[in-house]
């Protein structure tokens, strides 16, 4: 959803996936819309991200905006919450953007000025700002440490004209929400959850992301922005 909005609004894009068959695929699928790059990758090591991030230096080059989307969870009830469902979850969805927004930095730096900085998007999760009783422990503790990441990352960052933000979604159409959902009906006690009483749409997901990349974003940073029809904002 993030590519294609991304690529209509005339930006080159990389994406990288775990299978390589479906990160090909779905760039392939996506080159009508403009230029897409296909870098498959395991980002489950930081060796795996700072693998990616040198095929891509090699691929692109220049780095005006990462967003850092890869993603992990593992439910289960508290009694037999695994300490395996710790370890892989916390490395894709905490050091693995660490490590690739640390390998990019000399590129990000490079791309951004004053009034129109790079952009870092950090995707998070309204599992990590209110209970969700999803039973995802180590996925909301997760996502907790992501949306404070992005606000150390984001002072520490502002004075190399990079921006640091995260964007945090309710409930999208993706494969992490399957079960909740048989093709076009959505589980009706997850509707009567949302106020807004639906799911996000692709718009909703990469208008924001747009939003934060154009100018019209360019003095936002340290921002935690709720997109999920007022789950968060309304409780």
């Amino acid at each position: 959803m993030i590519a294609e909005g991304l690529l209509k609004a005339g930006a080159t894009v990389a994406i990288t996936s775990r299978k390589a068959d479906i990160c090909e695929a779905a760039a392939a699928e996506m080159a009508s819309l403009g230029q897409c790059i296909a870098l498959p990758a395991d980002l489950s090591t930081p060796e795996a991200a700072v693998d990616l991030v040198a095929r891509y230096r090699g691929a692109v080059g220049q780095c005006n905006i990462l967003v850092n989307n890869a993603g992990k969870t593992w439910g289960g009830e508290i009694d037999s919450f695994p300490d395996k469902a710790w370890p892989g979850v916390m490395a894709v969805n905490v050091q693995t953007p660490f490590t690739i927004i640390r390998e990019l930095l000399p590129e990000l730096a490079a791309a951004g000025s004053a009034f129109d900085p790079a952009r870092v998007i950090n995707i998070g999760s309204v599992a990590g700002m209110r209970t969700e009783k999803l039973h995802a422990y180590s996925y909301a503790a997760s996502k907790a440490a992501v949306h404070m990441m992005s606000r150390d990352l984001a002072g520490d960052l502002a004075d190399r004209n990079i921006t640091v933000n995260a964007v945090i979604p309710g409930f999208f159409p993706t494969k992490m929400t399957a079960h909740m959902r048989d093709e076009d009906t959505v589980d009706p006690a997850l509707l009567a959850h949302i106020p807004m009483k639906r799911m996000g749409t692709p718009e909703d997901i990469a208008g924001i992301v747009i939003f934060l990349c154009s100018r019209a974003g360019a003095y936002v940073t340290g921002a935690q922005l709720p997109v999920d029809g007022g789950i968060v904002g309304c409780s």
